[in-house]
């Protein structure tokens, strides 16, 4: 499997930094960006928070510009803004079980998810506890953060 320097994945988490920055802001959901990096260091897919419905997560939104069971994946990167998702409302399926379900080895994240929608957010331990590399770069959580200063506590989070 390739693995990406960190300057690669730091240049790859502003990429995912600067879609979220396009997300309509919404007052019960978090503004993400997300980007499939494959083997070879293309970009594969993009999304953020609400690209394409009110309900839709960044992963979601890149996971389904690519076909399902597309060969690629089995090589690539997500990179997130925000801790993949562990529960969601309703019937959606979470985002760290969709990258689980897409195959994809590794993710790299800026920040955690706090407890705001969620009391306790466990998807990088599932990821991990699938086999999944998972890779925090907390040096960005504060830009990711940024993006998210019109929830409340969140800018004074830190």
């Amino acid at each position: 499997m390739y693995t990406p320097d960190r300057d690669q994945d730091l240049r790859w988490i502003q990429r995912a930094i600067d879609l979220a920055a396009l997300c309509p802001p919404a007052t019960g959901a978090y503004s993400v960006g997300a980007v499939i990096v494959g083997e070879d260091g293309t970009e594969l897919a993009s999304g953020y928070s609400r690209a394409t419905g009110p309900r839709e997560h960044a992963e979601e939104v890149a996971l389904a510009q690519l076909p399902q069971n597309d060969p690629r994946l089995a090589g690539a990167t997500i990179y997130s803004t925000l801790e993949p998702c562990s529960q969601r409302s309703a019937s959606r399926t979470p985002c760290a079980q969709r990258i689980l379900e897409a195959g994809i080895p590794r993710v790299v994240m800026a920040w955690r998810e706090p407890a705001l929608f969620v009391d306790d957010c466990v998807g990088v331990e599932q990821l991990a506890e699938a086999g999944v590399t998972v890779v925090e770069l907390p040096e960005l959580a504060g830009a990711a953060r940024a993006v998210n200063a019109h929830l409340p506590g969140i800018a004074e989070e830190g």
